[in-house]
Parts: structure tokens; C-alpha cells; sequence
């Protein structure tokens, strides 16, 4: 109806007090499962949809991931499954990176043309790797998560066996995170009785990389670094997701500070629409708290395939636009 359209003088959107909070619950439930806050889908659908494209649009981006994130955080952090040691170290591999990624965002990509492509092209690989992890083929830690699939499938039954179908409200306590060891080498915890190792260094790195990207686009990175723990590092997406989305949380925090602080950079206007990204958030806060609290119940291929697909979509929409 007229009387609730708005218009955001910050972005220059017209628009509906009711779209932002629902667009941002559909994306946000089905995207916090694989522990990605659901920015990456938002961002298009800003630029390509309310036509917001100023370079403002990524710090607006990270006003949606710090309403939205808590409510999902909270569930992973009350049921046992945040893995605190690859949290943190995603938390000081990215802060750097966010700052860094400012600066590219302002002085060298102001066209979201051109980076939308070398965008695109990351996450091509990152949505493949993700499909032939779901083909079977790869047999690096097949065995650990076709072990922890089978536990997972009969515990789910058996709880909809217990409550008649209805959710049930929490997992078994066996399925909580345990660290094994932490160290400037490698870390190892154990998740419902399998154990799951990865270096610190490779980890650390790949955390700056995806700083230095969610930075530059306001994705906050778990968008890239949840699926790549998945595919490439062979860790279990019910506790990656945690740990993705926190991360993108306090980066996310970092990143919307840094681009308040510089509101105009070579002509641009980098401060955030706060209002559309508080709308944003509201919606994104229910999805996330909803995403957390379904996840158990969603197979682990279901939920790998759900966040391919949409990476992919993104990834060709991305590489289509440049040429």
C-alpha cells in the first residue's frame, strides 16, 4: 500500500516498509543452515532490483549482518556447535582484510562492474567444489562424513519418531563441539565422536583472503569461507556454520565502522543507508534464528547442494554482466 512506501534519502530507494524485512527472512533462513549470513544474495538484490549500486551499498550490506547475525550465533553457541578455535582465527584473519578491502573498494574498483566478475569467478569455484564434494568422487574424508551423515539421519528419525513429526527442541548432548587442540600449527576438535583436524597457517590465510573480498563487497566473507571450509578443508557443515557466521559478525562490525569513519572517498559516498540495512536486519534476524534451529533436521547434502546452487547463480550472474 502507498502509506507504507518510504523513500531512503541516503540510497535513493523508494520502497515498501514491508520488502526488505521479508526478502531478507527467505534468504537468511535458507542461507544461515551453511552458515552464511545471506548478504551475498542481498547485495544483488540491491543493486539489481532497488537499483542502490553507489559504493555505499557494501556498508549498508554489513549494517544487515550485524542485526541479523546475533539471533543465529546465539542458537549455535546455546546447542554446543560453535567451534571457538576456528571462530577465532577467521575472526583475526578477516579484521585485517576488511580494511584493506575498503581501500580496493574505493580507489580502484568504484565500478562494481569489473569486481563483480573476479567475484564471480571465486565463487564459480567455490559452488563446483561444492557439487563434486556431494557427487561422491571426492574420497578425502569420505569416510568420517559418511559416518557422521549415518548418525545424523537416524538421529533425526528417531526424534520424529519421539515428537510425531513435530521439531524437536534441541539435539543429542553427544553432538556438541570438543576442542582437542589448539595450536599456531593445526587445530583438532571432535564433533559426535569423529575428530576433524586443519592447519592454522592455511586457515588464517584463506580467512585475510576472504577479509580483503567481504570487505571490499560487504559480504562479510562467510559467504566464501563456509563452503570452502566444506569442500576444501573437509570439515562438517554443522560446525563450520557457527564460526562462519560469527566471524562475519564482528568483521562485519569492523567494516561498516571503518566505512562510517571515511562517509566520502574520491567522490563516493561510502556510509551506510542505515535505515534500509536496519530493515534488512530485522527480517534477517528471525531467518538466521530459524536456520540455526531447522539446521540439525537438514541433511548435510541438502544443505551443500542448496548453497551451491545459489552460489552459482550468483556466480554466472556475476560473469554475465561484465560482458
Amino acid at each position: 500500500m502507498d502509506f507504507l512506501e518510504v523513500f531512503f534519502p541516503v540510497s535513493g530507494v523508494k520502497i515498501s516498509l514491508l520488502v526488505p524485512p521479508l526478502v531478507a527472512l527467505c534468504i537468511s533462513f535458507f542461507t544461515s543452515m551453511g552458515g552464511v549470513s545471506g548478504a551475498f544474495l542481498l547485495l544483488p538484490f540491491q543493486m539489481s532490483v532497488l537499483k542502490y549500486t553507489s559504493p555505499s551499498v557494501s556498508a549498508t550490506n554489513f549494517v544487515f549482518n550485524i542485526v541479523a547475525i546475533p539471533s543465529g550465533v546465539y542458537r549455535y553457541i546455546k546447542e554446543g556447535r560453535m567451534a571457538w578455535p576456528l571462530t577465532w582465527i577467521v575472526i583475526v584473519g578477516t579484521l585485517p582484510g576488511v580494511f584493506i578491502g575498503y581501500y580496493i573498494r574505493v580507489s580502484y574498483l568504484p565500478d562494481p562492474r569489473t569486481f563483480k566478475l573476479f567475484v564471480g569467478c571465486v565463487l564459480l569455484y567455490i559452488g563446483s567444489r561444492l557439487f563434486y564434494e556431494v557427487t561422491g568422487r571426492a574420497a578425502a574424508g569420505k569416510s568420517k562424513m559418511k559416518a557422521l551423515e549415518d548418525k545424523f539421519k537416524q538421529r533425526a528419525e528417531e526424534l520424529k519418531r519421539q515428537q510425531n513429526a513435530r521439531v524437536a527442541s534441541g539435539i543429542p548432548k553427544e553432538a556438541v563441539v570438543k576442542t582437542i587442540s589448539f595450536s599456531l600449527a593445526k587445530v583438532e576438535y571432535e564433533f559426535w565422536g569423529e575428530r576433524f583436524s586443519f592447519s592454522t597457517p592455511a586457515m588464517f590465510v584463506l580467512a585475510f583472503i576472504v577479509g580483503v573480498i567481504g570487505g571490499t563487497y560487504g559480504i562479510g566473507g562467510g559467504a566464501i569461507i563456509a563452503p570452502f571450509c566444506v569442500a576444501v578443508f573437509h570439515l562438517p557443515v554443522y560446525t563450520v556454520a557457527g564460526a562462519a557466521l560469527m566471524g562475519t559478525f564482528l568483521t562485519s562490525i569492523a567494516g561498516v565502522t571503518f566505512y562510517s569513519i571515511m562517509p566520502v572517498r574520491n567522490g563516493f559516498a561510502t556510509s551506510p543507508d542505515w535505515l534500509l540495512g536496519l530493515l534488512f536486519g530485522a527480517g534477517g534476524f528471525a531467518g538466521m534464528y530459524l536456520g540455526a534451529r531447522f539446521q540439525k533436521f537438514v541433511p548435510q547434502k541438502f544443505i551443500k547442494v542448496s548453497l551451491g546452487l545459489m552460489i552459482l547463480f550468483l556466480a554466472v550472474r556475476y560473469i554475465y554482466q561484465y560482458f
